[in-house]
């Protein structure tokens, strides 16, 4: 498969309705604004779109699996036209993280839930090839392409921890590989790291410094594909270069930044943090790193800028508040110092269920200016694949979900359909499946469905284009309206004003915008000339999202 192998602009000049905001919350100037205001778009590409209906059943899958539990069409060319069509750039996309694409199992297994098949793409099988369910690595190349030819970069899901399970079409990896028991019972980091997650699924011995032979499984494929030598080539060179041993999780490491080297990925999120000796994270990192140098030093022309490959880590149950740790029990581990520039936030989905805006905002500006995790970045989320606690999954809060998660300080995750309240709730499908609905493209025939979409659009555009709004530090300036500011040093201040009101609506700057400038109000498109320390609109919409117009001097 390979061909190679801050402080604070400025205190904000306010009335006395900001004297609650924090003066020791400053930001943070050598943190990249970039990925802390950074939109990701979280999608499973099988039930995104369906761009090749010639790949929809490969390697023999059946359409036999329970319901919503087998592969249902969606592919790399799906997301490709997307792309082109504008959908992500529409939405103020800064990265696409996909759900794994490399070869999957070709079987089928039964955790308990029903027939299921690896249509989610974490049960792999072979780490070199692009499974064909969803394309191919032309494929991929091209959907790489195309994203950053949009400004848009890609983030790919990686798994160190397990191979896929066992079934009748593939069989379990030799024990120098993987362990098949104890399942873990979650007592303290041993618990936790050195055991299965559930019955079935072959955890791969990570801990491990013993060299190992290749898998005969993977030898007698890569024979059978006309690729064994190739493959054994690179593999020499790699631990040639490195020094590691052969041991499986450097393997896994040569194959897995393979992808970064050759197709210019910009990030990773990895997969089952927690459960992998947090050591093999750094190994993984500097090779990516160094993966990702190599491409843009033999394709200056197709790189969006030059900076470092990002990682960030799915370490389950990890919150803000926790601050850089994660507590096994017996064993606290901060995982940042371990090449993660940034872990997924498990605390907002359950604290927007039940607090404010403001309870939330300012709190978590406190921890990332100036904080516990000042200089560093949480991916925040409220709906996702594998939580069942999703905020709001009867969707009947969607434009209060677009509030809190696109205008919250840290970066912004929103899963596939949050922007048009994809169903998350199915009554035939039995248990994680009922979160992986397709992608329900002809409810934008339907006109509520149309005016959430445009919701997101709009708070979307409004934060990719104020970095200010996830990096920024955030201070409360009143509460009816609920109106608050964030500023950051070289960039654009924002205000914002939620419970406005429609129609004519009068509010004062605050001291962001000085006297004769031109404000522009991102969510009506409108604008307003500052005028005594005030602006004035008239709107149908209830909030206003204000910046610096681009005319204003």
């Amino acid at each position: 498969m390979r061909k190679f192998a801050s402080l604070c602009a400025a205190l904000l000049l306010c009335s006395s309705a900001c004297a609650e905001r924090d003066a020791d919350a400053v930001a943070d100037t050598n943190a990249d604004a970039f990925w802390r205001n950074a939109t990701v778009y979280f999608l499973l590409p099988d039930r995104f779109a369906n761009g090749d209906p010639e790949n929809d059943l490969s390697y023999g899958r059946g359409n036999d699996a329970a319901p919503l539990r087998g592969f249902h069409g969606g592919d790399l060319q799906g997301v490709i036209d997307k792309l082109n069509q504008g959908y992500f750039n529409a939405l103020g996309v800064d990265a696409l993280w996909m759900s794994p694409v490399y070869e999957q199992i070709h079987g089928a297994t039964d955790e308990g839930t029903g027939r299921t098949y690896a249509f989610h793409g974490y049960w792999p099988k072979d780490w070199t090839s692009v499974d064909r369910n969803f394309g191919s690595e032309a494929k991929l190349a091209e959907l790489i392409e195309t994203a950053h030819r949009h400004g848009i970069r890609v983030l790919l899901d990686v798994i160190v921890n397990h191979t896929g399970p066992v079934t009748d079409k593939d069989p379990l990896w030799p024990e120098s590989w993987v362990r098949a028991e104890p399942v873990c019972d979650w007592s303290g980091f041993s618990g936790t790291v050195s055991c299965t997650l559930v019955k079935n699924l072959p955890d791969i011995r990570t801990e491990d410094e013993k060299p190992v032979a290749l898998p005969p499984q993977l030898v007698d494929k890569w024979k059978a594909e006309g690729r064994l030598e190739q493959e054994q080539a690179e593999l020499e060179a790699f631990f040639q270069r490195t020094g590691y041993p052969r041991a499986p999780k450097y393997y896994l490491v040569k194959w897995i930044t393979d992808w970064v080297r050759e197709y210019g990925v910009d990030g990773f999120r990895v997969d089952t943090v927690k459960h992998v000796e947090p050591e093999v994270w750094q190994v993984l990192k500097r090779e990516a790193s160094l993966a990702l140098a190599d491409w843009k030093k033999r394709n200056p022309d197709k790189k969006l800028d030059d900076r470092d490959f990002y990682m960030i880590g799915e370490v389950y149950g990890y919150g803000i508040t926790g601050g850089r740790e994660y507590d096994f029990g017996d064993r606290k581990v901060d995982f940042f110092d371990y090449g993660f520039d940034s872990l997924i936030n498990f605390d907002m989905t359950a604290r927007a269920a039940k607090e404010d805006m403001e309870s939330i905002f300012s709190s978590y500006s406190k921890m990332l200016h100036g904080g516990a995790l000042g200089g560093l970045n949480v991916l925040n989320y409220l709906t996702s694949h594998d939580d069942a606690h999703s905020f709001d999954r009867e969707r009947q809060r969607p434009r209060e979900a677009a509030l809190k998660l696109l205008l919250a300080p840290g970066a912004a995750q929103i899963y596939y359909g949050d922007e048009v309240a994809r169903p998350l709730m199915a009554s035939d499908a039995e248990g994680d499946a009922q979160l992986r609905t397709p992608m329900n493209w002809s409810d934008l025939e339907k006109t509520e469905k149309r005016e959430v979409l445009d919701h997101w659009r709009k708070l979307g555009q409004f934060r990719q284009a104020h970095p200010a709004v996830g990096a920024g530090v955030h201070r409360k300036l009143q509460d009816k309206p609920y109106t608050f500011a964030r500023t950051l040093e070289g960039e654009a201040s924002v205000l914002v004003s939620i419970g406005t009101g429609t129609g004519k609506k009068s509010l004062p700057v605050y001291g962001l915008f000085a006297e004769g400038t031109r404000v522009k109000d991102f969510y009506s498109g409108r604008e307003a000339v500052v005028k005594n320390g005030r602006v004035a609109f008239d709107t149908e919409f209830d909030l206003l999202l204000l910046g610096q117009a681009a005319n204003s001097h």
